[in-house]
């Protein structure tokens, strides 16, 4: 159940490559990981947030009687949004991890907050790594700005693909369930007049409802 830092070190480093890592983190690394320490081999796949089995005593109410037995953290299953990769990771966690990255405000802050020799699984080393490798890339890139007009361009174009998109579901819907030629002359009729009279609208009524 104990793993050792070393070997810790040496899958570490295979994982992300000796030469991504960000300058001072191979050290801190070092610093951080134990030489040895008991954590449970599943918890090298999730983000613990430090809650690792735990062994104790039961005892007994009657004659005070000891018996060996272990406590397991409440592990869950969660899919977590990383800005910073732009897809969702699949990863197993803590409910006191899951407070924490609250608390931080996402998974990128946590891992970005969170110092090394508080991040004591493989994985949470692991992906600790790689987004601060990936935030230090990421402040190194060009920032563009845009115009106003460009800007109002763009949302103009947003504007009209949604209402695309509107009117090809429209469209489906009728195809699916059937559209009668006096619902579409009648809509036809609104859409080039406007909101029409009044005493039309009523009329058309009449009509649909004579015609049911």
């Amino acid at each position: 159940m104990a793993f050792r830092g070393k070997e810790m070190m040496k899958k570490l480093l295979k994982k992300v490559g000796e030469k991504n890592l960000a300058h001072g983190v191979k050290e801190q690394l070092q610093k951080s990981i134990p030489d040895s320490k008991v954590v449970m081999n599943r918890a090298k796949r999730g983000l613990y947030a430090g809650r690792h089995i735990q062994f104790g005593n039961r005892i007994s109410e009657d004659g005070g009687n000891k018996s060996r037995r272990s406590w397991k953290p409440n592990v869950q299953e969660k899919r977590l949004f990383s800005y910073i990769l732009d897809r969702h990771i699949r990863v197993k966690v803590t409910t006191h991890a899951l407070r924490c990255i609250d608390k931080a405000g996402g998974i990128d802050e946590y891992l970005l907050k969170t110092p090394y020799h508080k991040m004591d699984t493989e994985m949470g080393l692991f992906w600790k790594a790689k987004i601060e490798k990936m935030y230090e890339e990421l402040g190194q890139m060009e920032v563009v700005f845009f115009s106003p007009e460009d800007e109002a361009k763009f949302e103009q174009g947003f504007k009209d693909l949604k209402l695309a998109e509107r009117a090809a579901r429209r469209d489906a819907r009728r195809q699916m369930y059937g559209w009668s030629g006096k619902l579409e002359e009648i809509e036809n009729r609104r859409s080039h007049d406007g909101t029409g009279n009044a005493g039309e609208d009523s009329s058309d009524g009449d009509v649909l409802v004579a015609n049911s």
